[in-house]
């Protein structure tokens, strides 16, 4: 029993509530998810894993008010939270990418328990009395636990009515593949493989999900920060690293390209792979008020065909090996 869920092209991936890279400051986060719905998004995303679950908090606190059927909010499952015995004043997580006391650690859980527990820890922190959707989050060293213990579990909770559907998120494209193919699960969220620079899902996940009907959420579109601007700034990075010269090179060229139809890079990265008829919705992150408004635009208006044919002809854009060089 597959379920499709109405998410919109936009949803807003939330992580930067759980203090991503740095603190949000008081007077910025809580505007945050008033200006995501003032700009029409209504699919939120979350993980306890996100801020040792200050994202699910903050998250709740702003939807706090909002009418409960007019929004989506999909958290995950594999991390749970338990205190920290080796925490000592002072102690931040940022090791693990988020500014927050480290006073709780995570601990990698796919079993049937671990996911009734999650749940109801992901509500409580939520303030919520349910979720629409459930991911099993990065199970890439326990697929076979995941496969034993995760997704029954999940079958059972949507069977239940406690969900609406459940799936997997990962940034790998061949472990999402196998899961669409030997679950039931309803949709997955494949974080930066399918992307302007990187094609990877174009060959194993995307046509899986086409055939099973599976819904596709793409996530991390900019590739860590390449394709986030107008042009390459210095420093630019491709997942999280420092971009290839090369690479560089082939974004300078697409943003050629792209503006003597006067379309921006950012406009082309979340609107390529919304193309793809197995993709319903690109979720995006924002650190303010003003990203999650400019970000909520970018799907429209529609980049002109021509476009997608020029850049289909010079061999720009994904599928193609983001590792090839371009001369």
């Amino acid at each position: 029993m597959m379920t499709s869920v109405e998410l919109g092209a936009i949803g807003y991936g939330v992580a930067a509530l759980g203090n991503l890279y740095a603190a949000r400051p008081d007077d910025v986060w809580p505007a945050i998810i008033p200006a995501a719905w003032e700009a029409g998004i209504r699919y939120f995303d979350v993980a306890p894993h996100y801020g040792l679950g200050l994202a699910e908090e903050r998250l709740g606190e702003g939807l706090r008010g909002l009418p409960r059927d007019e929004y989506v909010v999909s958290t995950k499952i594999g991390r749970l939270l338990e205190p920290n015995p080796d925490y000592r004043p002072g102690q931040s997580d940022i090791g693990n990418l988020f500014d927050v006391p480290s006073t709780l650690r995570r601990r990698f859980d796919f079993s049937r328990d671990g996911v009734l527990r999650s749940v109801e820890d992901s509500l409580t922190r939520l303030g919520l009395d349910r979720i629409d959707i459930l991911f099993v989050h990065d199970p890439d060293d326990h697929e076979r636990e995941a496969l034993d213990g995760a997704f029954p579990a999940l079958a059972e909770l949507r069977s239940q009515g406690v969900i609406r559907a459940y799936g997997a998120g990962m940034n790998q494209s061949a472990m999402l593949s196998r899961f669409v193919r030997e679950t039931d699960l309803d949709i997955v969220m494949c974080a930066g493989r399918y992307t302007l620079l990187d094609g990877t899902a174009a060959a194993d996940l995307l046509p899986a999900a086409e055939e099973r009907g599976v819904q596709v959420v793409v996530a991390a579109v900019f590739n860590s920060g390449l394709l986030a601007t107008d042009r390459p700034v210095a420093g630019a990075t491709f997942d999280y690293a420092a971009a290839p010269e090369a690479l560089i090179r082939r974004v300078d060229r697409i943003a050629d390209v792209a503006a003597l139809y006067g379309v921006t890079l950012p406009q082309l990265a979340v609107q390529f792979p919304l193309r793809h008829p197995a993709v319903s919705t690109v979720v995006l992150g924002a650190d303010t008020p003003e990203q999650i408004v400019r970000n909520a635009a970018l799907a429209a208006p529609d980049v002109p065909a021509a476009l997608w044919a020029e850049l289909d002809a010079e061999r720009l854009i994904a599928p193609v090996d983001p590792a090839s060089s371009f001369l």
